[in-house]
C-alpha cells in the first residue's frame, strides 16, 4: 500500500501552508512568540527543508541542517488532521537518513516538553531542559538521537 503522503523540497509558495500548520499547533506545541522565528527561518528557502503533501495539500514540514555542534532537526510540524497517520515516523526516518548521508552519528533536536515523548520513542536522550525556554509555560528540551 502506498503512503498517503509524499515529500518534496520546500518552496516559497509553501510559506503560508507552513504558517497554517504552525498556527494550528499553537499554543499546544509551539509558543506564539516562536512565529517570528519561523518567519525568519522561512524568509530564505532553507536548504534541506521538506514538506509532506497528501491529497489535501501540505500537511507537514521538517528539515535537517548542519549547525554548530552537528546536524539539527529544524521546524518539524504536522497539521493536526494528519497526526496519527505515521507522518511523524516517516519524517524522523527521513531525517535520520539525511544525517547518515552527511556522515553524522546523531540528530540534535530542540523541542518542547509537549513533544519530547514522541522523540523518546525513537531513542532520543535528553541533554538539557530549559524552563520557559520557548516562552512562558513552554519548556525547551534538547535531545540527541543517536543514528544506528
Amino acid at each position: 500500500m502506498a503512503e498517503p503522503f509524499s515529500f518534496r523540497p520546500y518552496d516559497e509558495r509553501d510559506r503560508e501552508a507552513c504558517f497554517r500548520i504552525f498556527d494550528a499547533n499553537c499554543p499546544a506545541f509551539f509558543a506564539p512568540s516562536e512565529r517570528a522565528d519561523l518567519a525568519e527561518f522561512l524568509a530564505v528557502p532553507p536548504a534541506g527543508y521538506e514538506v509532506a503533501v497528501d491529497d489535501t495539500g501540505v500537511v507537514g514540514a521538517f528539515g535537517v541542517r548542519r549547525e554548530s555542534g552537528g546536524l539539527h532537526l529544524r521546524w518539524i510540524m504536522i497539521a493536526p488532521a494528519a497526526q496519527g497517520r505515521g507522518l511523524g515516523r516517516a519524517m524522523v526516518a527521513r531525517a535520520l537518513s539525511a544525517v547518515r548521508a552527511e556522515g553524522g552519528n546523531a540528530l540534535h533536536i530542540a523541542t518542547s516538553h509537549q513533544s519530547e515523548a514522541f522523540f523518546a520513542r525513537f531513542g532520543a536522550i535528553e541533554v538539557r531542559r530549559t524552563p520557559d525556554g520557548w516562552g512562558p509555560g513552554m519548556h525547551r528540551v534538547d535531545l540527541v538521537l543517536p543514528v544506528a
